[in-house]
This record gives C-alpha cells, sequence and structure tokens, in this order.
C-alpha cells in the first residue's frame, strides 16, 4: 500500500469526486480521500490523501485556503455564479475606491447564508437537489471568517479579488454579497485555489502529470510523506519498543530518548511525532510530560507500506 498526500491541481469540468476516481485507477489503490470540495467550474489545489494518510482528511480540511475569484458586477444569478440563469442586470456605478471600501468592510468574523446550489442537506436533501426543483428553503447563517480580501485588479464591470479564509466559506456568495453591498449586484466568473495551508498551487500537479510520473516509478517524488505535515518534536524509539509501537500500544518511560525534545514542552500534553527504532514512522503520540509513558493519538504505521520513508 501506498501512503502519502499528493498536492493535485484540480482542473476546470472535474468534480472533486473525479480526482479521486482518477487516482485510484492510476495508483491501482481504493483507499484515497480528497480535503475539500471545488467545484467542477473551479480549479486548483487540491491535497489527496493516499493509504493511511486519509486521516488526515479531517485535519487538512480545517486548513486555511486561499482563492482568486473573478467577480462580475453587475449580474445577479441563481447559483451566485456565471453558469447559473440570470436573475437581473443593473448599472455599475462604482469606483475602484468603493471597492476597496467594501472588500475591507468583509474582512474579519462574518456571518454567511449558504447558496441554494450547495451540497449541504436539509432533512437528508441536498440543496442543490431541492434548487433543482425550483425550491428554496431558508439556510441558517454561519460564521466564517475572512483573513485578508484583496482587489489584485479593477477593470470594471470584472474584478479579480484574492481571499484567505476559513473553512465553510463560500466565494461565490462572497462575489453576490459584495455586489449587493456596491448596490449593483454580481456574481462569481472564475475560480482559482492558490492555497490549502501548506499546499501551495506552485507545488501542484495535472492528472496527467501524476500519470506520467506514476508510469515512471516516481511516485515518491510526488507522495508527501504523512509526517511532514506535523510540526512536532520526533521522538524515535528504542528497539525493545517497536513491537509495542507498530501494535499501537503506550510507550513506557525508558523505552525512548527524550533529549532536547523537551524544550518543546509548552502545553498540559507533550506532542510528538513516533518513530520506530529504524526511522519508520509510527503516529502521533501524547504525553502528560517529556519523558512519561507515550500514549496514540493517532496511528499511521503501516507494515505493508510500499515505500515508507525514515528518518
Amino acid at each position: 500500500m501506498k501512503n502519502g498526500v499528493i498536492n493535485v491541481y484540480k482542473e476546470k469540468a472535474y468534480t472533486s469526486f473525479d480526482v479521486v476516481a482518477k487516482l485510484r485507477g492510476i495508483l491501482h489503490q481504493r483507499k484515497i480521500g480528497h480535503t475539500g470540495t471545488l467545484d467542477p467550474d473551479a480549479e486548483g489545489v487540491l491535497p489527496v490523501c493516499v493509504g493511511k494518510a486519509t486521516g488526515l482528511v479531517e485535519f487538512l480540511t480545517e486548513e486555511t485556503k486561499t482563492y482568486e475569484a473573478v467577480l462580475l458586477l453587475g449580474k445577479d444569478t441563481d447559483t451566485q455564479d456565471i453558469s447559473g440563469t440570470v436573475l437581473s442586470e443593473r448599472e455599475v456605478t462604482c469606483g475602484e475606491a468603493d471597492l476597496e471600501e467594501c472588500l475591507k468592510s468583509f474582512e474579519g468574523i462574518q456571518m454567511q447564508v449558504p447558496p441554494m446550489y450547495s451540497a449541504l442537506k436539509v432533512n437528508g436533501k441536498k440543496l442543490y437537489e431541492l434548487a433543482r426543483e425550483g425550491k428554496t428553503v431558508e439556510r441558517k447563517a454561519r460564521p466564517v471568517h475572512f483573513y485578508e480580501i484583496r482587489l489584485l485588479s479593477c477593470r470594471i464591470p470584472r474584478v479579480v479579488i484574492r481571499v484567505t479564509c476559513s473553512k465553510g466559506t463560500y466565494i461565490r456568495t462572497l462575489c453576490h454579497d459584495i455586489g449587493e453591498k456596491l448596490g449593483c449586484g454580481g456574481c462569481m466568473e472564475a475560480l482559482r485555489r492558490t492555497r490549502v495551508g501548506a499546499f501551495g498551487i506552485e507545488d501542484s500537479l495535472r492528472l496527467s502529470e501524476i500519470e506520467r510520473m506514476v508510469g515512471e516509478g516516481r511516485l515518491c517524488d510526488i507522495l508527501i510523506p504523512v509526517h511532514r505535515l506535523f510540526d512536532l518534536p520526533e521522538v524515535r524509539i528504542f528497539s525493545e519498543a517497536d513491537r509495542l509501537a507498530h501494535n499501537g500500544n503506550r510507550i513506557p518511560s525508558g523505552g525512548y530518548p527524550v533529549g532536547k525534545s523537551i524544550e518543546h514542552f509548552e502545553t498540559k500534553k507533550w506532542q510528538v511525532k513516533l518513530f520506530d527504532s529504524s526511522g519508520v514512522f509510527v503516529g502521533i503520540y501524547e504525553s502528560d510530560a517529556p519523558g512519561g509513558v507515550l500514549k496514540p493519538v493517532r496511528m499511521f504505521f503501516d507494515p505493508d507500506d510500499e515505500g515508507r520513508e525514515t528518518i
């Protein structure tokens, strides 16, 4: 089995599930999961977890994300993006200064109403399914955090913005809300995700590139080992404790050297990246204090890993 994370560049017309399906065929492996849905018309960074790394999905989904979006002012649609039915068109009279002021007003924590055309469920049914039936239901506003919204270019009626935000944020809803606040309406014309946590667009690979590299036997060049995604001190246990670690058991005091890692003890729980005596990553462990009994928090050890990396 192969384990790790691949920084995929999702292209337009693919769904996030399409990407997973394609990778299953390329890697000949079933256990694969993506870390945050991108609409078919959107493109950009989509970290995909493979094998034991699927245990990271919930962590990576929580990561801060950055997008570049094209906002088309003067046009409202039912989907809040250019693919929808036009509901109204209005004259655009605002200028760049008005835009700058408006964008600034959306920074910080905001309450955002999810769009009807979304995969959120109400009474077991997805909102977009209800929308396609011509139904509209009340949606509760949810808190989202816009860390930064910057104007990249302004050629009215098209505006390019860069948005860094929390999970669960709908950029097309932001575009719609900006248009409403400016009094002219607006919808999202294009969207590209440029960053998810530590994964940047400059390092992302298209499916065709991944397929080529896998065919050349270079999977290890693109499969990011799980342990690299945790900013924690490293502990390498003694050989006597290997069996305990491989079975997900506690590591007793004296089963590992403490050394300089004591310097990283800053919280009530001391967490470390645990490696066996051969340098193979086992998982995340924690103790009440450095030198104490280490308890498993999340295991990533796979005895069948075909390309596991050692330290």
